[in-house]
């Protein structure tokens, strides 16, 4: 495979169109914006975005559908979550059915309750699709820190086919068939992380964080094995990997717009400050609605929802967390413990 497109230019695009240029294939990353096409174009890198990673001259930015992803093997979504769905769909008359999409927006679409990937399979019918998920900021992969993810298709020719391409000497890829799991892991791990924002907003310490993301990945795991995810997914990469590092890390926005959360903010004073998309404040009500419909109990994420849309102060969410009904950690072999 010689050509690939990556669909977004923000910090996670350019990030994957870099790192994809520097392992040899020619890459088109399409922005959608003309002014901003430009200057990155002049600056040579992504200023507003990613400033630091410089593009490869084999890196060309483009604001044309049809060139961008014309003979292109590989498609990659790097679009925000709110975009996704209009964004593919103009470009679907250009995509054929021999080029293979590689997803990377994590996300659940409140509307249908999908993840994108299934969006995509929907508004590309026909086309091999993948999942690209897993503890990967873009900061660290754009300056070659050495990084491991996950691939999943359901096709397993596609996910080693895309293991090669993604992998280098900085950027290891494992493959996994179970393409819900490894998907629900990237989307519903930003829900927890808004509570773990909360918690440093509101001054608690290292405790707290280490209970709300055992926590969090066991309600994760819960309706993920509803759905039909194996369990074992959730703790690699895709799981309890991304957890750790988007709980732990100011490179988070997911994180940092938690902390304003827990400081005071509304969700749309957070969005505003962010001033990118916060996937977590988008996917906590498709979570719950799923938990909903799975009929399964996911604590915090109903506690994120009362705080995000319902005006439940941080304190009090926590308050109720903690003095939930008691109960045991279930644990694997004890059904009959006396």
């Amino acid at each position: 495979m010689k050509k690939a497109t990556v669909i977004g230019s923000g910090s996670w695009g350019t990030a994957l169109a870099v790192l994809l240029a520097n392992n040899g294939l020619n890459v088109n990353m399409w922005c959608w914006d003309e002014s901003r096409a430009e200057k990155i174009i002049a600056a040579g890198e992504n200023t507003e975005y990613l400033p630091g990673a410089k593009l490869p001259k084999s890196l060309q930015v483009t604001t044309d559908i049809a060139t961008s992803v014309s003979e292109a093997d590989i498609i990659v979504s790097a679009l925000d979550s709110t975009h996704l769905k209009s964004t593919l769909t103009a470009f679907a008359p250009h995509i054929t059915k021999n080029q293979i999409i590689v997803n990377g927006t994590k996300g659940i679409e409140d509307a249908s309750l999908k993840t994108f990937s299934q969006v995509i399979a929907e508004i590309l019918p026909g086309c091999p699709v993948a999942v690209l998920s897993g503890p990967t900021h873009a900061e660290e992969v754009s300056t070659r820190i050495p990084t491991a993810c996950v691939i999943s298709s359901g096709q397993r020719a596609v996910a080693e086919a895309m293991q090669a391409v993604f992998t280098s000497d900085v950027f290891r890829v494992y493959t996994n068939p179970d393409v819900i799991g490894v998907e629900l892991g990237g989307a519903l791990k930003n829900v927890i992380t808004l509570a773990a924002g909360v918690c440093d907003g509101l001054g608690f310490g290292d405790n707290t964080k280490a209970a709300l993301m055992t926590r969090g990945i066991a309600e994760i795991a819960r309706l993920g094995v509803a759905m039909g995810a194996n369990h074992n997914t959730f703790a690699g990469l895709s799981g309890i990997g991304d957890l750790i590092v988007t709980c732990t890390s100011m490179h988070s926005r997911n994180r940092r717009a938690g902390i304003l959360l827990g400081k005071g903010k509304t969700a749309d004073e957070v969005q505003a400050e962010v001033h990118m998309v916060v996937e977590g404040i988008h996917t906590a009500a498709a979570a719950y609605k799923l938990a909903q419909k799975y009929n399964i109990e996911m604590p915090i994420t109903k506690e994120v929802n009362a705080i995000l849309f319902e005006g439940k102060t941080p304190r009090t969410a926590l308050a109720d967390l903690m003095t939930r009904d008691k109960t045991t950690e279930p644990l694997i072999g004890c059904e009959n413990w006396l």
